[in-house]
């Protein structure tokens, strides 16, 4: 009787235990005491205080501000707000580690004042070592280095991997997809899990050897820096070889402070060889006529302060952080203030040329294309814009203009449009607002695209071509098209591109270009095409070249840079 009547009130204290398991149970997460550990309550307080922010601004913390507008709430929500950096008696390790990240962020051009630095590490020492206790004024400190962390590590891997700004802030053209991907909150519930904060940061940043490249040149431009840089070269009429002249003593250190002159040893006023070498070196570097002779372009180039330099290369940076990482095994890159066009192959240039580019009026687009196929002797349909600005005024003043360079006049863009006879217009009422014309240039020596034209269908309408004007390639400035890219090599990339296919070698290429009819030539496979704006950039020997800002976007890049407000990703998110 006794071990049934124990039984039976076994049994009914299980029921009453079941009975409060499904009573809990039907009691929201939300709404259920939740303990009273200090990781709980700095959980209590990161949801109260992410819920009640404005999502378009953020959390405002102290002077600081979260950035990370979208992706803080999201990281949190996952993980149903409980810390990430805080354990049950102090700051975790982890969080000294994401300190030490954001503190290198500088080697990326990028600065860490922007990513919380002097807030974290004042909190970090402050909270240091502190007591289990649940003290109010402890636990907001908590709450705010616990967001702090986490939005620095959100915004600078936001940074690292799409760039600090988004490119079409300022820039019209830029293409919408453009830039890498990553799930941010997901990466940094792993780094956090692993332990392996650095290297996370670290491998969200581009892995294209020349952004290393890149970042080497800033250490070594920084350190020219922290040394006090260079001394001015003073103005003066030109300095070339065998003149000797007092000048050339600050010249020489000019020159020495920056690597061109690897070494000398007493300051004399000779103008010899070894001087005009490294003259000849620095104007190869800087995109100037490489005649060691230092004259008005060379000395203005000369004078640029090492800080002005330091910044044109943390700009550059920037611009990489907006590229893909995976441009090709093969492709063509087209750098637009650099004059130059490369053929990689395996992040080796295998084909380099000089390249004519667009006029800052007319300039050439940064964007990516497939290039599919090309075009032996081709017809110029003339674009409207060029043909009403350029081409009208010019038969106006020269009645013979057009046919002394083959343009027919057609009464449309169809197939079969009508030819006009251009002496049967009066040129004089045609032009912008009064056209009703299509211009084509014939196959020939005159033709502006040469004897070759590559296509790769764009939204841009812009294609390389080759060109009759070889005078061009000698001048070091060369934007002067119409935004289309002439290009020095023509044949010789042609060859190239058309290297998978064996019955197109340089004889049969050049026996169709003396046939004179146009022929259209697919490529054996599509090639990626960049055109690229770097005004500074190392080359695989490490040597860091600097060109001028042809288009002017330096300042609009800063502006940009001066006013972020978000992460690039969280902009982007919201957009969609």
């Amino acid at each position: 009787m006794r071990i049934e009547s124990a039984n039976f009130r076994l049994s009914e204290v299980n029921l009453a235990l079941c009975a409060v398991a499904l009573i809990l149970t039907a009691i929201p997460a939300s709404a259920q005491p939740r303990p009273t550990g200090r990781r709980d309550r700095i959980a209590d307080q990161l949801r109260a205080r992410i819920e009640s922010a404005d999502a378009s601004i953020g959390i405002t913390i102290g002077p600081e501000r979260t950035m990370a507008h979208r992706s803080l709430p999201e990281f949190y929500s996952r993980r149903d707000y409980r810390p990430a950096w805080i354990g049950e008696r102090a700051p975790l390790t982890q969080a000294r580690r994401l300190s030490d990240s954001v503190r290198a962020a500088s080697q990326h051009g990028l600065d860490p004042r922007d990513y919380h630095l002097q807030s974290i590490e004042a909190l970090l020492d402050s909270t240091r070592g502190s007591g289990s206790g649940v003290d109010s004024g402890e636990l907001l400190e908590l709450a705010d280095l616990e967001l702090l962390l986490t939005d620095a590590f959100l915004t600078l891997g936001s940074d690292l991997l799409v760039g600090r700004v988004d490119p079409r802030t300022f820039d019209a053209t830029w293409p919408a997809e453009s830039g890498r991907r990553a799930d941010l909150p997901a990466l940094l519930d792993q780094a956090i899990a692993s332990g392996r904060i650095e290297e996370t940061l670290s491998a969200l940043a581009p892995r294209e050897p020349g952004y290393a490249r890149l970042k080497d040149a800033l250490r070594c431009h920084r350190a020219m820096a922290a040394g006090g840089g260079w001394r001015d070269v003073p103005e003066s009429p030109k300095l070339e070889l065998g003149m000797r002249d007092a000048r050339v003593v600050p010249l020489r250190e000019r020159l020495a402070a920056s690597g061109d002159l690897p070494s000398w040893r007493e300051p004399t006023e000779d103008f010899d060889e070894t001087v005009s070498e490294a003259v000849r070196s620095f104007q190869a570097r800087h995109g100037l006529q490489p005649d060691g002779v230092v004259g008005a372009a060379t000395l203005a180039a000369l004078n640029v302060p090492v800080e002005e330099r330091v910044r044109q290369i943390e700009r550059n940076l920037e611009r990489r952080r907006w590229l893909l990482d995976d441009l090709g095994e093969r492709y063509l890159l087209i750098n637009i203030p650099g004059f130059e066009l490369d053929v990689i192959e395996g992040h080796r240039s295998v084909l380099n040329m000089k390249a004519v580019v667009g006029m800052p009026s007319r300039p050439t687009p940064v964007f990516s294309a497939e290039m599919t196929y090309l075009v032996l002797n081709p017809y110029w349909e003339v674009p409207h814009n060029i043909a009403v600005s350029d081409i009208v005024p010019a038969v106006r003043k020269d009645p013979d203009y057009l046919e002394k360079r083959s343009i027919k006049v057609f009464e449309g863009w169809s197939t079969d449009a009508r030819e006009v006879d251009p002496s049967t217009l009066d040129w004089a009422v045609l032009g912008k607002d009064n056209f009703p014309y299509r211009l084509r240039q014939e196959p020939g020596p005159t033709n502006a695209l040469g004897a070759v034209k590559f296509v790769f269908p764009n939204p841009y309408d812009v294609y390389l071509h080759d060109t009759p004007s070889r005078e061009l390639f000698a001048r070091s400035d060369r934007a002067c098209s119409s935004g289309c890219v002439r290009v020095e090599k023509a044949i010789e990339l042609a060859h190239y591109l058309l290297g998978g296919d064996s019955a197109w070698n340089r004889e049969h290429i050049f026996s169709v270009i003396d046939q004179g009819t146009e022929q259209t030539i697919r490529l054996p496979r599509t090639f990626p095409v960049h055109f690229v704006y770097w005004t500074s950039w190392a080359d695989p020997s490490g040597t860091v070249h600097f060109r001028e800002d042809i288009y002017g976007r330096d300042p609009l890049l800063d502006e940009a840079l001066g006013e972020v407000q978000s992460s690039p990703l969280d902009e982007e998110a919201s957009s969609r």
